[in-house]
């Protein structure tokens, strides 16, 4: 218990450390190349840079969990420390055991972060860059839903309404009705039409049809469990979901004739891409030498990393050809890590079976 506390002591310190020092080097590299086109609003600058370090968290912390895992194996080797634990009976799976529990730990609360907006800092920051504004409306949306086309001149995702709404009603291949109305709003699972012009035509047409008919209806409801959010992900085709919309949108679009693989491969990659990170550090923890008399422990740390940040982009590749729906979420994004986890399963059974002696030739 003391081993493990030691070491988990000292990989957690040097996850903070490398991780604040990766983000304040990533901010402060975006600030010095973008701090021109930002508003001159200080108050602006500095949501802006918050959001910047919560999508260099996002982007560092499976990488930093690796560095830190090096970092810690090397400072046990120079003091020393490691050959004194095995000295005193521990094996290497109790060396790693504080690694991987720690690991798996950091991966959990990275993805229950993706639960909340922290998914979609670098959208936010982007926004206060190009708009003034980390809320940005977006224009011109047009999509379908249960036989209905609905037009919205501008969405208000985080406000939830639109305005210049038009939605119309489609029939055995003949439009049969249309709603047009300035504003919506979505509220107890429904779209709320305040005031809308409701315009019919009849179901022939002839000399002796009526025409055309319209009528106002107040308090109109329509577009069940349509959330603004998933209208603004789905359609604009983004793909930085929080879990909590991509579930949604999942569960609403799954018989709605949408592609849902965008939403697949976000949350093939929100839930499954961390895992790399304790694979890696069980593959990687094998190969480093109980000692600096076995091994250049410079030359091996530079190894590691270049290893780390090898896989790190094979993966970050694989799941944008996903998100351009080059290949299928499954192959791009859960097979690797599969890959990766049978290599760690299969490394630490090698090293926890005992091997036996033999005597005489």
């Amino acid at each position: 218990m003391l081993v493990f506390k030691y070491i988990a002591f000292h990989y957690s310190k040097y996850v903070f450390v490398i991780l604040s020092a990766l983000t304040l080097f990533m901010v402060g590299f975006d600030y010095i190349e973008n701090g021109s086109s930002l508003p001159d609003s200080a108050n602006l600058v500095m949501i802006y840079l918050v959001y910047k370090i919560f999508y260099s968290v996002d982007m560092l912390l499976p990488l930093t969990l690796v560095f830190a895992m090096i970092a810690t194996k090397v400072l046990l080797i120079r003091s020393n420390s490691l050959v004194a634990f095995y000295s005193l009976g521990y094996s290497k799976n109790d060396i790693l055991k504080p690694f991987v529990a720690i690991s798996i730990l950091f991966v959990i609360i990275y993805i229950a972060l993706h639960a909340t907006s922290f998914a979609r800092a670098n959208e936010y920051a982007d926004n206060i860059q190009k708009d003034r504004g980390y809320i940005k409306p977006t224009a011109n949306l047009f999509f379908t839903f249960e036989n209905k086309y609905i037009f919205f001149g501008k969405l208000y995702p985080l406000q939830q309404r639109a305005t210049d709404v038009r939605i119309f009603t489609i029939k055995d291949a003949n439009l049969e009705r249309l709603v047009v109305a300035q504003s919506a709003y979505y509220k107890d699972g429904f779209w709320n039409v305040p005031e809308a012009h409701i315009l019919k035509k009849p179901k022939t047409i002839s000399f002796e049809s009526e025409g055309i008919t319209v009528t106002e209806d107040k308090g109109l409801s329509l577009l069940k469990g349509f959330k603004p959010k998933i209208l603004d992900q789905v359609y604009e085709g983004k793909v930085n979901y929080t879990i909590n919309d991509a579930i949604d949108a999942l569960t609403l679009l799954n018989d709605q004739n949408v592609n849902i693989d965008k939403i697949k491969s976000a949350l093939y990659k929100t839930f499954l891409n961390p895992f790399f990170v304790p694979s890696l550090i069980v593959i990687i923890f094998f190969f480093v030498p109980i000692s600096q008399r076995f091994l250049n422990i410079s030359l091996f740390s530079f190894g590691a990393i270049i290893a780390t940040l090898l896989t790190w982009s094979i993966l970050f590749i694989l799941s944008e050809l996903s998100f351009t729906l080059t290949v299928s979420a499954e192959l791009g994004i859960a097979l690797p890590i599969l890959i990766l986890f049978i290599g760690a399963v299969y490394q630490w059974y090698r090293h926890s079976t005992p091997k036996t002696d033999t005597i005489g030739s």
